[in-house]
């Protein structure tokens, strides 16, 4: 019989070959469980692996405050929580914001990215804010 696919794996691959279309992007597999993305050997976002939960996370110098606020986020372990770093947990029934991970995935590369890498990319495309009725 054949294995079956986790709920998240299109969306797993999906986040992974769009940040490795970044200038210089590559992977790195630090320790099992990971399949991060990386430049110049420098993680901009650790990423589960496939058949396991989607979890993510990402150094958002601009955004952390806000993607704190979600409920499936929480600061990084270990310290980086501190230096803007966001984790993102996802159960097998959830979702997961692909749109929204895209943008986090953006911010972390530019971040971390040499300054010559992130010359060569366009400018960084906000998010969508939703427009709130005011009386």
């Amino acid at each position: 019989m054949a294995k079956r696919r986790h709920p998240h794996h299109a969306t797993l691959i999906a986040l992974r070959e769009f940040g490795l279309a970044y200038p210089g992007a590559h992977t790195k597999s630090p320790w099992p469980g990971h399949l991060d993305l990386a430049v110049n050997d420098k993680t901009f976002t650790y990423l589960s692996v496939d058949g396991e939960p989607l979890r993510i996370s990402c150094k958002l110098p601009a955004s952390s405050g806000l993607a704190l606020t979600m409920p499936f986020t929480e600061p990084t372990a270990y310290g980086l929580g501190k230096s803007g770093w966001v984790s993102a947990t996802f159960k097998d029934s959830d979702t997961p914001p692909i749109e929204l991970l895209k943008l986090w995935i953006d911010e972390s590369y530019r971040a971390q990215a040499p300054k010559k890498f992130v010359k060569q990319l366009p400018a960084p495309t906000a998010a969508p804010v939703k427009k709130t009725r005011t009386r």
